[in-house]
């Protein structure tokens, strides 16, 4: 089956999710309902609400659970993005205007947290205590991420150690809560459970990795941004890191990170030598190590016809151009 069939054969629930997006971004505030409706219609591929979805056939996909769990992961994404756009002081997100772009740092803020508690009050029905305790523990991760990004921007001397722990807590935990949420909504056992999450984990790391890398070769049309955003905000990714470690290179990308005004011709420049670089390739090998791991989590499972969709959706981050 192919990722187009996956999303075809969900299309009905998907329609769902999305209308029940939009009424749990509905809000009293014509600016906060304004800016939260907005950005839903900005779009997305929604992959963690397929996630649980998917995830949820290991068990009863039928449970109400499994929706709300569905919508309550694509609104804590959702949120993530309002206040990862203000972090990174980025002005375009999917080629729109950002929450903080289109008004200021304030609003993007309070729109953020007012989708995260609309996330937690959809959430709050749902009668499982360590599922309570999983979703808290992945909003105070992905917190500690962005101050982790502050407080690394323009670091060159951080080790990989540093980048690895902050996409874990910026996007690989959020993917292997989709995965486990969908087994504990559909009343899937903790073994059954255990094992999504870790593929959902392993797939999030090599997911972020990818999007690494896709912001140096990527096209602007494509990525809805201009190519090597995130070192240009100072956010040292896996392509920059390998940059760094490479002689021939180390000396320009310093150069760039630490100069007060770097002129756009050099930021190109250095775009351009990362781009045409062995690390390119070295981080899509870290990239393919993790989705190998998740494809092995996937054999650890039932034999389902959805254990093969899981896998189609694995290859397809591995291949990705956008």
């Amino acid at each position: 089956m192919t990722l187009a069939q996956i999303y075809a054969e969900q299309k009905k629930n998907l329609k769902i999710i999305e209308k029940r997006l939009e009424y749990s971004l509905e809000a009293p505030h014509p600016i906060l309902n304004q800016a939260s409706l907005d950005l839903l219609r900005a779009g997305g591929k929604r992959i963690r609400p397929l996630l649980v979805l998917l995830a949820a056939q290991y068990g009863d996909p039928e449970r109400k659970e499994v929706m709300d769990s569905a919508v309550t992961l694509e609104l804590i994404h959702m949120a993530s993005l309002v206040h990862d756009d203000v972090v990174d002081d980025s002005d375009l997100r999917r080629g729109k205007p950002t929450v903080k772009a289109k008004w200021d740092n304030r609003v993007a803020m309070y729109t953020g947290d007012y989708i995260f508690a609309r996330a937690i009050e959809l959430i709050s029905k749902f009668d499982h205590p360590k599922a309570h305790q999983v979703i808290s523990k992945v909003i105070r991760d992905l917190s500690l991420g962005e101050i982790d990004q502050i407080r690394y921007l323009f670091n060159w001397k951080q080790n990989l150690r540093c980048y690895l722990l902050r996409i874990k807590r910026k996007t690989a935990i959020l993917m292997a809560l989709s995965c486990q949420l969908g087994g504990f909504a559909s009343g899937c056992s903790d073994f059954v459970s255990k094992k999504l999450y870790y593929f959902g984990y392993f797939l999030g790391m090599s997911y972020q990795i990818t999007d690494d890398v896709l912001d140096f070769v990527g096209t602007e049309k494509q990525l809805g941004k201009p190519a090597g955003s995130d070192l240009r905000n100072g956010n040292i990714t896996l392509p920059a890191f390998y940059a760094l470690q490479d002689r021939r290179l180390h000396d320009s990308v310093v150069s760039v990170l630490e100069s007060n005004h770097p002129t756009e011709r050099e930021w190109q420049s250095v775009v351009e030598s990362i781009r045409n670089s062995d690390a390119i390739q070295m981080a899509e090998n870290l990239s393919d190590l993790y989705l190998k791991k998740a494809i092995a989590k996937l054999h650890e499972l039932p034999e389902l016809r959805v254990t093969h969709s899981l896998q189609e959706i694995a290859e397809y981050v591995g291949t990705r151009k956008y």
